[in-house]
C-alpha cells in the first residue's frame, strides 16, 4: 500500500501545487528554458542547413530530436541522483517537476485576464491580453471574436496543458512529461504552415499530432463527463463531439473544442486571420445562442472539472498497474 501511495504522490501533490501557485512570471521555469533552447537551436541548425526543402526538413528533425532527448534525459538524470540520495528527496524533486509541467491555473489566469478587460468594456485591452495566449491576429476582433478565441484556447489547452501531460506523467513519470511538453512547445513555436516553418517545423508538428492523438480523444471523453458534473449540457457535448471533432486542420484540436461548444450551446471556430492572412475554417457546434463573455468562465469551469477527472483516472491507473506488478 505504501508503494502505491508513493507512486501517485508526485503527480497528485504537483497537481495541487499548480492549482494553488500557478505559474508566477518572475519564477524560473524549465518550459521557458526549453523555449530558449528551441530558439537557439533553430538559429544553429538553420545556419548549417541548406536552403532547400530537404535541408530544412532534415535540420528541423535533427533539432527536434536533440531538444526531445535533452528534455527527457536531464530530468531523468536529476531524478536518478535525487532518488539515489534519499526517497523523500526524490519524491520532492519529482513533485516539483510535475507541478512545473502542468498548466491548469495559468491557463485560467491568462484567459480570465481577457474576461476582466471585457468586463470593463475595454476591447483594446481584451485584444492585447488575448494576443498573449493565441496565435491568431487579434487587432480587429470584435467582442464576440475575442470571447470565441479565448474559449477555444481554454478548450484546446485543456488537452495540451492538462490532460496529456498528466497521462504522460502517469505512464513515465516527470521525464516523460517533460518530453511531451518539449514536443508541444516546439509545435507552438515552429509548427506553423507558413513560408518560414513549413519544412523546418514539419517534424515537430507531425510528432505533436502523434503524441496528442490518444490524449486529445480521452480529453474529449473526460470533458463530456466533466460537463455533467459542472451542470452544463453534457448530452449536447457528446453529440457535437461525435459530429464536429474533425472540423479542424489538426486531427486533435477540435476534439475538446467540439465538446466545449456543445456543452456551452455555442458555435466556435470559423475563419480567422494569422499573420495577416485569412484562413478559412469550418465551424464547430451549433449557433444555439450568442456567445458571451461569461462563457470564458464556463470554459474554465469545464477545464477544472476535466483536470480533476483526469487526475482521478491517472491515480487509479497508476495504483492498478503498481498492484499488478
Amino acid at each position: 500500500m505504501n508503494g502505491m501511495l508513493i507512486a501517485v504522490l508526485p503527480l497528485s501533490v504537483g497537481f495541487i501545487l499548480d492549482l494553488i501557485i500557478g505559474d508566477p512570471q518572475n519564477w524560473p521555469h524549465p518550459i521557458r528554458l526549453i523555449g530558449i533552447a528551441i530558439e537557439k537551436g533553430e538559429t544553429l541548425f538553420r545556419h548549417f542547413a541548406s536552403k532547400t526543402k530537404r535541408g530544412e526538413l532534415g535540420a528541423g528533425a535533427i533539432m527536434a530530436i536533440c531538444i526531445i532527448l535533452l528534455s527527457f534525459l536531464i530530468p531523468a538524470a536529476i531524478l536518478w541522483i535525487a532518488y539515489e540520495i534519499h526517497l523523500i528527496l526524490g519524491l520532492a524533486v519529482e513533485t516539483i517537476m510535475c507541478y512545473q509541467i502542468l498548466a491548469v491555473k495559468s491557463l485560467k489566469t491568462e484567459s480570465m485576464k481577457v474576461y476582466k478587460e471585457l468586463d470593463k468594456n475595454d476591447i483594446e485591452g481584451a485584444r492585447e491580453k488575448l494576443s498573449m495566449i493565441v496565435g491568431r491576429d487579434t487587432v480587429n476582433l470584435t467582442e464576440e471574436g475575442i470571447v470565441k478565441a479565448a474559449v477555444e484556447t481554454v478548450a484546446e489547452n485543456t488537452s495540451d496543458g492538462t490532460v496529456a501531460p498528466m497521462l504522460f506523467i502517469a505512464i513515465g513519470g516527470a521525464p516523460l512529461g517533460f518530453l511531451y511538453k518539449a514536443v508541444n512547445t516546439m509545435d507552438s513555436m515552429i509548427g506553423y504552415k507558413n513560408d518560414k516553418y513549413l519544412y523546418f517545423g514539419r517534424f515537430a508538428a507531425k510528432l505533436d499530432d502523434v503524441l496528442n492523438y490518444i490524449p486529445a480523444r480521452l480529453s474529449g471523453i473526460f470533458m463530456i463527463v466533466a460537463a455533467f458534473f459542472c451542470r452544463l449540457d453534457f448530452k449536447n457535448a457528446g453529440r457535437i463531439f461525435i459530429r464536429d471533432r474533425y472540423n479542424h486542420a489538426s486531427p486533435n484540436s477540435a476534439q475538446t473544442e467540439a465538446v466545449c461548444a456543445g456543452a456551452l450551446n455555442v458555435q466556435l471556430a470559423g475563419n480567422a486571420y494569422y499573420f495577416g492572412k485569412l484562413y478559412e475554417k469550418k465551424t464547430i457546434g451549433d449557433d444555439m445562442r450568442p456567445i458571451e463573455k461569461r462563457d470564458i468562465i464556463l470554459s474554465n469551469r469545464l477545464l477544472y472539472g476535466t483536470a480533476w477527472i483526469t487526475l482521478m483516472v491517472c491515480m487509479l491507473g497508476m495504483v492498478v498497474v503498481r498492484w499488478l506488478i
